[in-house]
């Protein structure tokens, strides 16, 4: 497809690069040129140095045949006025990047009103991924699957764990039949696991089950822990704001922490619910001083990636509260990953997966098999997606086991009349069903492509 991405910021940046190992033919605009120049030097892309709202400029970059148009500039009203220009000037679909919270109950008319095929807001979707967290402390990441009964489960194996040593092939048996690992991450290395694979310690395992099997086996496997009753958010930024309102509605405590006077002093007048501390979340002694021994969670959302890194590695020398660590960058994520972070969250990720369902989607439209989500696994190393089965096709009404998957794929689940089924050789997938498939090593838009040629 030919997809244009006014605004080349990191968000911007990030979808360009993923869009680009789609295959899509991108172009992106930005007003300043240095980051053109920085996109044209790393990207296959075509970048324009311009203002997205410019019909001239929207012209120079082909939007006459347009099938895809990203606004995400730093700005909401820039996004939402290049959207309507660039619907004037083709039949293409349009998404806008929409972040001040003075909006956030009007993106349904938004939406409607600016003929938006979607609104996205990484800070909103990164503050809803950390709220799931913090209710389910057991997993360092959960991927959510929008139509079926069922999520992933990302979770760390602890040394006194009786999953250390047990082989794939033993644990539906011996813990809960309902569940199964999807994957496993190994000194960076991401597998979909035989039944003769044995665990290890510290490896990061992709569980897919129903929110009550998931606490089944952890709790049989010594891995569950409850939700947490209070957070310490360092930082008063969107992402905080949109948290701090999840975590209040679920009868969470929260306290923040932010640096900037006059930000401290907006949050609480606008959330009187929360405790606003004036300080520098990075200052050790600010951190003891307000209890960070006694927290169970705490979420290091600062701006800088740096000082969240510190701020993380103090919170787990001084407390045994569950860690949210905000990382933008992902340039050094072999050496994070041996940091042993916990749960790590990329807003720039989060929206790319967004963006990039999306495309997947209308990719897949004449299959009439579209993917309902999608999730990017370990920096792209894996994908987990959910599909819709509209149709008959070579997936449909043959036993799985007599399926000719190809290599790294694995069905994990079948949601059918709001029952979740787990599946086994025998179980079939049929018309009307919801199915989450694991891939690693390559993309797919239909589900019939897991299929061996």
């Amino acid at each position: 497809m030919n997809i244009i991405i006014v605004g080349c910021g990191k968000v911007g940046y990030t979808i360009a690069e993923q869009l680009c190992k789609e295959g899509h033919d991108v172009t992106v605009i930005d007003e300043r040129a240095d980051v053109v120049n920085n996109v044209k030097n790393n990207l296959d892309v075509i970048a324009i140095h311009g203002n997205g709202v410019s019909n001239q400029v929207l012209s120079e970059a082909g939007i006459k045949s347009c099938h895809l148009f990203i606004a995400v500039s730093g700005s909401d009203e820039h996004n939402l006025l290049s959207c309507i220009v660039a619907k004037k000037n083709s039949k293409c679909n349009t998404i806008a990047r929409v972040r001040n919270p003075i909006y956030e109950k009007e993106l349904d008319f938004l939406k409607e009103e600016f003929d938006l095929a979607s609104i996205i807001n990484p800070e909103y979707e990164t503050a809803d991924e950390i709220s799931r967290i913090f209710q389910f402390p057991s997993a360092t990441k959960i991927n959510r699957f929008v139509g079926g009964n069922v999520d992933q489960y990302r979770i760390r194996i602890t040394e006194s764990s009786p999953l250390n040593g047990e082989k794939i092939m033993n644990i539906r048996t011996h813990y809960n039949k309902n569940i199964l690992i999807s994957g496993v991450l190994r000194n960076d290395e991401f597998l979909i696991p035989g039944g003769n694979f044995i665990l290890e310690k510290d490896d990061l395992i992709s569980i897919v089950a129903s929110r009550k099997d998931a606490r089944d086996f952890l709790k049989k496997t010594e891995l569950l822990t409850n939700p947490v009753k209070n957070v310490c958010i360092a930082g008063g930024g969107k992402i905080s704001f949109y948290l701090a309102k999840k975590l209040i509605s679920a009868s969470i405590g929260v306290k923040i922490i932010e640096s900037n006077e006059a930000r401290a002093n907006e949050l609480a007048e606008i959330m009187p619910e929360a405790t606003i501390i004036h300080a520098d979340a990075t200052d050790p002694g600010i951190l003891e001083e307000e209890g960070i021994e006694n927290v169970q969670g705490f979420a290091a959302l600062t701006g800088l990636d740096e000082e969240n890194i510190l701020v993380t590695l103090y919170a787990r020398k001084n407390s045994k509260a569950k860690i949210i660590t905000k990382i933008n960058r992902i340039n050094f994520n072999s050496v994070i990953s041996e940091l042993h972070l916990d749960s790590v969250i990329n807003p720039r990720m989060i929206t790319a997966d967004r963006i990039t369902r999306y495309a997947r989607t209308m990719n897949a439209a004449v299959n009439n098999n579209n993917v309902e989500t999608l999730y990017s696994m370990d920096e792209g190393k894996a994908e987990a997606l959910e599909f819709k089965i509209n149709t008959i096709s070579a997936i449909t009404g043959c036993p799985i086991k007599d399926l000719k998957l190809k290599p790294n794929s694995l069905i994990c689940s079948i949601s059918r009349k709001h029952k979740t089924i787990i599946p086994s050789g025998n179980d079939t997938i049929n018309v009307g069903d919801l199915v989450v498939v694991v891939t690693a090593g390559y993309k797919i838009s239909d589900i019939t492509e897991i299929l061996e040629d």
